[in-house]
């Protein structure tokens, strides 16, 4: 065993003995002999933060990452000195302090061991910078699994990895290349199926260690900054990111249509291209909400123009691509040119907005326009004048959605390919050099972009979508997981980092599909297109290097496979909208790896390919060339095949037919899944009604909930939505289903057209609120099991 004296030899330094000890409401401190202080505070009774300053002093308390809006508040606070340690006891778990180490164990209400230190808070004194590296180590027992830390294209299960946080502009990236666009340092461990998460809100670069160095020990650091994490434990997975996400914030709903298929390029230019690609989307009958324009867009990409010779009149082409159900969506870059005759560049020199040096001048670097200056976006006055420069294009212009590119932030020519380190920031009037602001730099763009798209597409809801983040980004934005390639590796990439990121808090989130370097087969893309409908973000994106990536470029059958499944993404939209507001309301992910949606099956722990979309369909994406099937793992329980209806059970492996116009799905029994006609963009069609798949199950009760709004504007938050629960409940010769509604709004269908998959018996009677209706009366199908039936009953009973 190496004890402390040793480890101070080797350059690290140690808490002493508690001498003191305080409490006032919720925070307590314990202080040391050689000033050391922890503090812990109790947010709720599952959710702790410890924080460690040295030298008996803390840097002033300040967190972009952390929500205003997030739940306080406990039932339970007992605090009791023993001879030696602390005990604190909240209604959900025990934390014991070691009066001589200052470590930490973290136990469940029945005494077992959540979490626990190994060599605990430990630091480095930074000769180079200053100021301390602080390191803990936890104790890893021998089984535990570890998830998250945002888009790390690696396994999904991260035991034996070391991994970095440092927001970088990684093109064409490989499977575990690391760091990558996003700094998310949360992750979750679980052992013996409960489930914890620790955030580690340092904004420095941070290092994350599971196992990597020393098997029974993970371990995180930074290299500066303040020891500072919270603790959630769940015992549940799903728990522990809901606490998570209610902490570093949620989002608000988007607009329906941002959750419909979008186009992008590098790039479409001029008006006639961006044109040809809209018209022939329309004939072909691929539904398509958004077409996107790239830097190409710009004078001499300078941010806030518009090219005159490609785009002549924007405002009228904007209108002209709405009046198609086209929303237009632009590039917006950190990078403002050097160029005295630019408005945006002398606006910021007058005011002092741009990021300088240490010893004085602007930090500049090269980027797509020449020579640039960079917008403080930690500055909240930078921050409000980049927000009003949104007037022009969203306004008066009517561009619906902003893309936020290159602002991990991005420097060309330059070996760490981003801002020195020396570069100053006002931090929100906190002053620091670019090592403590540089993984948050992206998210104060994006939120500086949300709150101008939002001030100017107000009363509707702004989208915007964000290439580098940090915890707390989803309150603004959306993201993409970056500038991957054309490769059967990076289609599994992109299936383990959608999930990844809805278990960091990041739902909104999707890939370039079809790969954005180099150029797909027919195959992948259709493969790619088949995962990519069960993302929450849907884009196709290419650098158009190697030839164009349109679904027609690729022949007629790659056309028809993205027409089933762009079309089938369409028929769900009030499918999905019901997991975003589960996910804006209660911060439930999205997308479920096997493991958060079972993780008392070990089976689940190491897969990888599997996920849950939604509470309830079931999605395995073919990754590999010519394929006709594949083993997938069916997670416990009873499934149906969506294309065929044959019933399943789960547990086991199995393989499954898949041709190239077919992926894997399957849907949970006693599911209702709410289905819209098909559209070509949201808002095209009059909803006559909804149609709802009923699917057999034998015994207990299964809910399934529907929300629905305006699918725009801020209504929701008064009242007007309409949330259906739908509790299933199947026996042998009957089937009961009930419905409670919430909510003010009055959707405009009237009736649902119910469909029946799975039933055991022949249906003979059909009561409605206790009432037993004629069959011709609600145009039963024998044939297709269907029924037509008013919206808002309460309780349907079908009979044999």
């Amino acid at each position: 065993m190496i004890t402390n004296t040793e480890l101070e030899h080797k350059g690290n330094l140690f808490p002493g003995k508690i001498t003191s000890f305080s409490q006032h409401v919720d925070k307590i401190n314990f202080t040391t002999e050689n000033g050391v202080i922890l503090q812990i505070t109790v947010l709720r009774g599952s959710v702790l933060r410890f924080r460690y300053a040295t030298d008996y002093n803390f840097e002033k308390d300040f967190s972009y990452a952390i929500s205003e809006d997030g739940a306080r508040g406990y039932s339970k606070l007992e605090v009791e000195e023993h001879d030696s340690e602390y005990s604190i006891l909240t209604a959900r778990i025990k934390v014991i302090v070691n009066k001589q180490t200052l470590n930490i164990a973290i136990y469940d209400l029945e005494g077992n061991v959540i979490c626990k230190d190994d060599w605990g808070f430990h630091w480095e004194q930074s000769y180079e910078y200053g100021g301390n590296i602080v390191k803990m180590s936890k104790s890893a027992p021998q089984g535990e699994c570890y998830y998250g830390l945002g888009d790390k294209p690696t396994h999904l299960n991260l035991k034996g990895k070391r991994l970095e946080n440092w927001a970088t502009d990684q093109y064409a990236f490989g499977k575990d290349q690391d760091p990558l666009y996003k700094s998310v340092p949360f992750y979750i461990g679980m052992y013996e199926e409960k489930a914890y998460g620790i955030f580690f809100d340092n904004t420095f670069k941070t290092y994350f260690d599971f196992c990597h160095e020393r098997r029974n020990v993970t371990s995180f650091w930074a290299q500066g900054g303040e020891m500072n994490y919270y603790f959630f434990y769940g015992p549940n997975m799903q728990e522990v990111v809901t606490r998570y996400t209610d902490l570093t914030g949620k989002p608000e709903l988007p607009p329906l249509w941002a959750l419909g298929y979008h186009q992008c390029k590098w790039s479409y230019y001029p008006e006639q291209k961006v044109k040809e690609v809209t018209s022939k989307f329309r004939a072909l009958e691929i539904p398509c909400d958004a077409i996107y324009l790239d830097i190409d867009y710009m004078e001499g990409f300078r941010c806030f123009t518009w090219n005159k010779e490609y785009f002549p009149d924007p405002k009228r082409m904007v209108k002209e691509l709405a009046e198609d159900g086209f929303k237009t969506i632009v590039i917006i870059d950190p990078g403002i040119k050097i160029d005295d005759e630019y408005w945006v560049y002398k606006e910021a020199i007058e005011k002092d907005y741009f990021c300088k040096r240490a010893d004085g001048p602007y930090m500049r670097g090269k980027v797509w326009p020449g020579e640039c200056f960079f917008p403080d976006f930690t500055n909240p006055d930078v921050r409000e004048w980049w927000a009003d420069l949104f007037k022009e294009i969203i306004d008066e212009i009517g561009v619906k959605g902003v893309w936020n590119d290159m602002n991990e932030p991005a420097v060309m020519e330059v070996p760490g390919k981003t801002f020195p380190d020396d570069v100053r920031h006002n931090y929100d009037g906190n002053p620091c050099s670019h090592r403590k602001a540089h993984n948050i730099y992206g998210t104060q763009m994006a939120r500086a972009t949300y709150e101008g798209v939002k001030k100017f597409s107000y009363p509707k809801r702004p989208f915007i979508i964000t290439r580098s983040a940090y915890s707390g980004a989803q309150r603004y934005t959306s993201s993409w997981t970056g500038d991957n390639v054309a490769t059967w590796e990076h289609l599994w990439i992109a299936n383990i980092q959608a999930q990844r990121m809805s278990m960091s808090g990041m739902s909104f989130t999707g890939s370039d599909i079809g790969g954005f370097a180099e150029h797909p087969t027919g195959e992948l893309y259709a493969r790619w297109i088949q995962l990519g409908v069960f993302h929450p973000f849907c884009r196709t994106h290419s650098s158009g290097d190697h030839g164009n990536q349109e679904p027609w470029t690729f022949g007629d059958e790659v056309v028809d496979v993205t027409r089933k499944f762009v079309s089938l993404r369409y028929q769900l939209l009030p499918y999905l909208y019901t997991m975003f507001w589960e996910y804006a309301e209660d911060g439930i992910p999205m997308l479920k790896p096997l493991v958060l949606f079972d993780q008392e099956d070990c089976q689940t722990h190491y897969r990888a390919d599997e996920f849950v979309f939604g509470n309830q369909i079931l999605v395995c994406p073919i990754q590999e060339p010519n394929a006709k099937g594949r083993r997938m793992y069916i997670p416990r329980g009873s499934w149906y095949n969506y294309w065929t209806r044959e019933y399943v059970k789960g547990g086991m492996e199995q393989w499954v037919d898949a041709d190239l116009d077919t992926i894997p799905l399957f849907v949970k029994d006693g599911a209702i899944i709410p289905k819209y006609p098909v559209q070509q963009y949201v808002g095209e069609k009059k909803i006559e009604e909804l149609k709802l798949e009923v699917y057999y199950k034998l015994g207990n009760k299964e809910v399934s909930k529907v929300f629905e709004d305006a699918q725009d504007g801020y209504d929701y938050v008064k009242g007007r939505y309409c949330l259906r629960n739908f509790s299933f409940t199947g026996k042998e010769n009957e089937i009961i289903i009930q419905q409670h509604k919430t909510g003010t709004y009055v959707t405009e269908y009237e009736v649902f057209k119910i469909e029946f998959i799975g039933l055991p018996f022949v249906i003979k009677e059909v009561e409605i609120d206790n009432v037993i209706v004629s069959l011709d009366s609600i145009q039963f199908n024998k044939k297709e099991q269907t029924i037509v039936v008013p919206k808002d009953f309460t309780e349907l009973h079908i009979i044999a």
